[in-house]
């Protein structure tokens, strides 16, 4: 009996790993509305139905696919960070860049699922709440400002920012994990954070293809530029 409830189990968790694997496929191919469960289901030969069983709507499947890909990014770049030493900012810096890079080219649908456009009628649970994946994707680029402010701060003496110039939400994240952070640090980590994501997702979305045959040193020599402006160095 065990074996047998072993063996469904593990059936079960095999046809909802393909159920997803096909809806970021389908949202490759047709863009975030073509992630519907009468699609899956028609890809995958199986009734709407049998579907119903495994995810009961549309957006509970979306959201699980939500937590899944930013878990996958998470572990990539805390795992980046916390492998390079405290006392090199420029190098901790750049290895949590260069794992999101990576990350982001192997698995280009997640990247597109989360950084794109958003699904058409997508609402997600508990009032929007992001998963706690993202949050520590969020602190993370919290802790790249937070790296180098020691050192970049006399940068940043003239910056008018102050709280009221960012969503609650986004302070409810970074002020707990780094409460010594001026207002001037976030707002310089959404800067860090738009030097990253943009190359990314340029690269992602193919308009490099045409431009360059070696976006990797374009992404290089952008991540010494930014931490040259930082004040800081590298050893890479």
């Amino acid at each position: 009996m065990g074996r047998t409830k072993g063996r469904r189990e593990r059936l079960r968790a095999e046809t909802a790993a393909e159920i997803k694997k096909v809806a970021l496929e389908l949202m490759t191919s047709g863009g975030p509305d073509a992630i519907t469960l009468r699609a899956i289901a028609r890809d995958m030969g199986m009734t709407a139905n049998a579907i119903y069983g495994y995810f009961a709507t549309r957006d509970d499947l979306v959201t699980v696919l939500i937590d899944d890909v930013y878990t996958s990014l998470a572990a990539a770049v805390d795992t980046a960070w916390g492998s390079t030493p405290a006392k090199d900012p420029a190098d901790r810096i750049q290895a949590w860049a260069h794992a999101f890079r990576d990350w982001a080219l192997a698995n280009p649908e997640g990247f597109r699922l989360i950084y794109g456009d958003p699904v058409p009628g997508y609402r997600a649970p508990d009032g929007g709440a992001a998963p706690e994946a993202a949050r520590r994707v969020c602190a993370g680029l919290a802790g790249l400002a937070d790296a180098a402010w020691p050192h970049a701060q006399h940068l940043y003496a003239g910056s008018e920012f102050d709280w009221s110039d960012f969503d609650a939400g986004l302070l409810g994240k970074v002020r707990p994990a780094f409460p010594d952070l001026p207002p001037a640090a976030v707002a310089l980590a959404l800067r860090i954070w738009g030097h990253l994501h943009g190359l990314v997702s340029l690269e992602v979305y193919g308009h490099l293809r045409t431009q360059t045959v070696s976006p990797d040193k374009l992404f290089r020599e952008e991540l010494a530029f930014l931490t040259r402006s930082l004040g800081l160095t590298t050893g890479r």
